[in-house]
């Protein structure tokens, strides 16, 4: 099929396009209308129909597949691997729901979920879906402070817990953090629902706790028939970055999330019942909603459900585990394939990878070096993708379901059907040509699945997202992008991350670029500093593959020197960062993002912010370290 004319069909009759979609999941009850876009820029998508989110993940195939392969949790910390069938998981996730309905959780009621990657996250997850409560999952580990901002944000009835999660051999207690959470928040959960590992020690609060497996016990043979739910009601609420300390709840809706991820599994993802789906993400971000937990149970398929780090126990992990259960499917992020590639190839190339027909990699820009790389180790199709936790599924990419496009090296890809992009100049709100930089925008209604709202904000939903562009009513991503002649977008960084220097205005994301194809570079992050003269300047932080030169100060500044020549010749002196300083780590989130405005904020001797969702605070000591 052409997906030119696939796309368009998806824009010029939006509602005969999902209409047919629609088709893809089960319907209780038949919708009446496809969209309700009587009130922008909030959309209505299947109105009247009903639906279920667990019933299409998992109920729906028992009949047919009810012996095969749903969910496989595979733990390298705690050393142990257990695959659910499909009936499997339906009965444990019946168990769930009898649960939690003891414990008063009823329809629309929230659900905090803080656990780390274990099976009970994803039976708590679709026990919500079952019951109509809505769940709001918060990443594993997450400081206090802003676990309590979540709690009165969200204000569940219930906190579902664990003891502990590990990372690295090294039990991080949850526990604790949730108790002081709990203290600090206004609104205090009924009760609080703990999977006890035998991590770490962990008492409970009289009257408010309760331990799971004592209840799993008590709701063996449970029945909990399905919760039919229409299809604008609420799913969930993920909570994801924003530019106040006040938490920003994306909403998600039930049918319209259904249908965009049954349709992106057959038509990105390629996606057939039976094969095995690995994605690396973790249920705290939103990739692991839609495609460790939603996407690929939908589409019939085993979900892998991993616990640990890629390299741990060494750097060919998660070769085994393709490998040994055949996968066909794999997403991750740039990041995690640069830290394989500092480790021996031979622990790659020791496993039969032959299953696997392609690998998707989103979250980040992916850079050339890095693409090359993997593809040419695995030998499969390497396959961008750019979207955001407002939008729930791609956004940008290529739809290989529908036709064989040509990647792209350093682009993710063209629009994906239902998405009205477009590349809006930021001064002027007109409309940029091919090869000119633009706000990346999309055009209302959003597509299913994209987010409601913000909860429990209307307004904040229009303010933040469709009041950015004056004269435009556009939902702005944030990000700066190119489009090329043939349609491929180039995301040049956020917005926020432009340098103006002197009146020119610099893209980070452009210099990193330049900086990279220096042969010693393995990673690099560029931010703008304040500069009384210049208004700003660029400062680069660069982690070396070969740190000796750079162990004196000679070395340093000759390396230096280097760098700074490469932005000359490939972007001019105007791009030239003020300096080029080394460093051993970078700061980034769990998920692998670089965190930019941290260190920016440092560069400035401002206070780095919240970061309850750094890998390693120590990071920021190397760069403060660096500018001292």
């Amino acid at each position: 099929m052409d997906y030119a004319a696939f796309y368009q069909r998806s824009i010029d009759a939006p509602e005969a396009f999902w209409r047919d979609e629609a088709g893809r999941i089960d319907w209780h009850t038949p919708f009446s209308q496809v969209l309700d876009y009587s009130r922008p820029p909030f959309a209505k998508w299947f109105v009247g129909g009903t639906t279920n989110l667990c019933h299409n993940a998992v109920d729906r195939w028992v009949a047919t597949r009810g012996d095969a392969p749903a969910l496989i949790a595979i733990s390298t910390e705690t050393n142990t691997e257990k695959t659910y069938t499909y009936r499997e998981l339906q009965r444990e996730v019946e168990r769930c729901a009898a649960i939690l309905l003891s414990l008063g959780v009823a329809r629309g009621d929230r659900v905090l979920i803080y656990m780390p990657m274990i099976a009970e996250a994803a039976f708590a997850m679709l026990a919500c879906a079952r019951i109509g409560a809505i769940h709001s999952v918060v990443f594993g580990g997450f400081a206090a402070n802003s676990l309590a901002s979540r709690i009165d944000d969200a204000q569940p009835k219930l906190v579902f817990s664990s003891d502990a999660g590990s990372r690295n051999g090294k039990a991080i207690a949850y526990k604790p953090l949730l108790d002081e959470a709990i203290r600090l928040a206004a609104h205090k959960p009924q009760q609080v629902l703990l999977v006890n590992r035998g991590l770490v020690p962990m008492q409970l609060e009289p009257g408010r706790d309760v331990d799971y497996a004592s209840l799993r016990q008590q709701h063996m043979d449970a029945s909990v028939p399905v919760t039919w739910l229409e299809s604008n009601e609420m799913s969930y609420v993920l909570y994801t970055s924003g530019t106040t300390g006040k938490p920003k709840g994306v909403q998600r809706d039930v049918g319209g999330y259904a249908v965009a991820l049954a349709s992106s599994m057959q038509h990105v993802f390629c996606a057939k019942p039976g094969e095995t789906f690995f994605a690396t993400s973790d249920i705290g971000w939103v990739v692991g909603h839609s495609y460790i937990v939603y996407g690929p149970l939908i589409a019939g398929m085993a979900t892998i459900m991993y616990e640990g780090l890629p390299i741990c126990p060494d750097a060919g992990v998660w070769w085994r585990i393709v490998e040994q259960y055949k996968v066909t499917r794999m997403f991750s992020a740039p990041t995690a394939i640069r830290v394989l590639r500092k480790h021996p190839v031979e622990l790659m190339r020791k496993y039969d990878l032959s299953s696997l027909k392609a690998m998707y990699l989103a979250g980040e820009p992916l850079d050339e070096t890095t693409s090359q790389w993997i593809a040419d180790e695995l030998k499969v199709d390497i396959i961008d993708n750019y979207w955001q936790t407002e939008t729930g599924w791609p956004l940008l990419t290529v739809a290989r379901g529908v036709e064989h496009t040509p990647t792209r090296l350093g682009s993710p890809g063209k629009p994906l059907y239902g998405y009205r992009v477009k590349l809006l100049n930021e001064a002027t709100g007109e409309e940029c040509g091919a090869g000119e930089r633009g706000v990346l925008v999309l055009e209302g209604p959003l597509p299913p699945g994209c987010m409601q709202t913000v909860y429990g904000d209307d307004q904040r939903f229009v303010d933040t997202y469709w009041s950015t562009i004056s004269e435009h009513q556009v939902y702005s991503t944030f990000d700066w992008a190119m489009r090329d002649a043939d349609g491929y977008y180039f995301i040049l960084g956020r917005t926020d991350d432009v340098i103006n220097v002197a009146g020119h205005r610099l893209g980070t994301r452009e210099i990193e670029e330049s900086i990279s194809s220096h042969p010693n570079v393995s990673e690099v992050a560029v931010v703008g500093m304040e500069d009384k003269l210049k208004g700003q300047v660029a400062m680069a932080f660069v982690i070396l593959k070969d740190a000796r030169p750079a162990e004196s100060a000679e070395g340093r500044a000759a390396l230096e020197r280097d760098v700074m020549a490469v932005v000359d010749r490939q972007l001019g002196a105007v791009a030239r960062p003020a300096r080029v300083l080394f460093v051993p780590q970078l700061p980034k989130t769990r998920s692998g993002k670089l965190l930019r405005r941290s260190i920016q904020a440092i560069c400035e001797g401002r206070s780095p912010g919240d970061l309850t969702s750094i890998e390693d605070p120590a990071s920021l000591q190397h760069i403060e370290a660096a500018l001292a």
